[in-house]
Formats: C-alpha cells, sequence, structure tokens
C-alpha cells in the first residue's frame, strides 16, 4: 500500500513510529531534518527503525590552485547556508590559492541572502588545510565527510583511496550542489563521521535478512558436540541439553 502524508517535523515522527488518528504506524522511519527531527527519530528508536541520525551538512573540497577562486569559493558555501552549525573545509597545496578562495567568499557572502547563516558556518566551523595533494586521501578518511569534491586533473587517482565519504564528485565540473539535485545520486547521506561505518540511504536500508538454518542427521552428528561443548564452558546447561539429547 502506498500513502502521501503531508506533514513534517518532529510531531511527524511520533505519528509515523506510534500512529495518529488515520496514520497508521510504520516499520521504518528514513531521510534528513533538523535538530527536532533527528532528536524525535532518535527517541522512536525501537520502536521503529531508523536510517541514521543527520547532522549539520559538511563539505571538503580538494582543490590545486588550477581552479578558478570563485567556483571553489561558491562550492564551500553551498553548504555553509545549509545551517550555522554545517562545515565547509578546503584542502589545498597552493597557499596563495586558499587565500584567493577567502577572499572570494567574503565577496560572496555579501550578497547572499543566506549570509548570516553561511557566514556563521564559515567563522566557527569553516576551515582551510594546507597540505600535498597526495596527503588528501588519508585527510578526507579522518574527515570522513558527507560529501567530498576533488577539483584536480585525474581526480580517480586520490578518490579511489578515499574509504570513509559519504559522496565523492569528481573534477573541476562536478560541484557538490548538482548532487543535490540533479546527478541521481541519493542526497540522503551519513554526516558527523558516520561515514565510517555507514553508507547513503538505498534500497539496503528496506531490505531485511533472515537467517535460515538446517541440519539433516548427520551434519548434526558433527556440530552437536561442539555445541555441547561451547554451551558447557558458557555455563548454559539447557542448552547444552537441547543439543546432547539428540546425539543419544
Amino acid at each position: 500500500m502506498t500513502e502521501i502524508w503531508r506533514v513534517g517535523g518532529a510531531q511527524a515522527v511520533a505519528a509515523l513510529a506510534y500512529g495518529a488518528g488515520p496514520i497508521a504506524p510504520v516499520d521504518k522511519i528514513v531521510g534528513p531534518g533538523n535538530a527536532y527531527v533527528t532528536a524525535a527519530k532518535r527517541q522512536v528508536y525501537g520502536a521503529v527503525g531508523i536510517d541514521a541520525l543527520a547532522g549539520p551538512s559538511e563539505i571538503v573540497v580538494v582543490a590545486d590552485g588550477q581552479n578558478d577562486p570563485e567556483w571553489i569559493a561558491a562550492d564551500l558555501l553551498s553548504q555553509a547556508e545549509h545551517d550555522p552549525g554545517a562545515q565547509s573545509i578546503l584542502i589545498t597545496d597552493d597557499e596563495a590559492f586558499a587565500d584567493r578562495v577567502v577572499n572570494a567568499m567574503a565577496r560572496q557572502l555579501v550578497r547572499l541572502s543566506t549570509g548570516t547563516d553561511a557566514g556563521a558556518s564559515w567563522r566557527d566551523h569553516g576551515a582551510v588545510i594546507i597540505a600535498p595533494l597526495d596527503q588528501t586521501p588519508s585527510l578526507v578518511n579522518a574527515l570522513a565527510p558527507e560529501h567530498v569534491e576533488f577539483a584536480i586533473d585525474n581526480p580517480e587517482a586520490l578518490a579511489d583511496q578515499v574509504r570513509h565519504a559519504g559522496a565523492i564528485f569528481l573534477g573541476r565540473h562536478t560541484p557538490e550542489a548538482i548532487g543535490d539535485y540533479v546527478a541521481g545520486s541519493n542526497h540522503v547521506l551519513p554526516t558527523s563521521r558516520a561515514a565510517r561505518f555507514s553508507s547513503g540511504l538505498s534500497l539496503y536500508d528496506f531490505i531485511k535478512r533472515t537467517s535460515i538454518i538446517r541440519c539433516d542427521p548427520r551434519s548434526f552428528a558433527i556440530l552437536g558436540p561442539h555445541t555441547v561443548i561451547l554451551a558447557d564452558a558458557e555455563g548454559l546447561p539447557a542448552h547444552s541439553r537441547s543439543a546432547s539429547i539428540r546425539l543419544r
């Protein structure tokens, strides 16, 4: 059955978890939201399943000095404008280029309608890291960001070394914003370093697995004695008897 309800916020999470009027309880709640939605998902977990606890947006841009600093500034601000708690980080091997990007961000912030939030985000959570490009995969893996752009020539060489990132954007003409809207990749991605152990929302979030075990007499005769030994060692006599009674 397919239903669409025009509801949102923490109250919608509660309605989906426990039911409210014509809204029936569901088995799993997925998708991002603000801090209140995230707190609500944390509280209902157990009554329902959830995909992840979404934090503020994050972007890491790996860029060399061959880029237009205005482009890279815009990419960093594209995440900073989401929330004062968002994080934007530039990694480059060119200090002079980094200065040009920072100056470009200052110019663009003045014109942004979201400049108040973006400016607070950049001031409190932004960063510029000067490092050799061949060291950037290890830095990205340590940060495990939601989004990472490789705005360099031959981006695959470095991106192939990244193990922890929600989504990777390759090349100078692949800004993160294109993934938000039209590229087709899922926009619900792990944040707060959760890319170390989780992936973006996908079909797999709606698939369960059930283990099926079957022993015939011959296979049980092999596995049963080991079960008895382990159960006895753990101090669980009923477990041990469940196996040993079949070995007699």
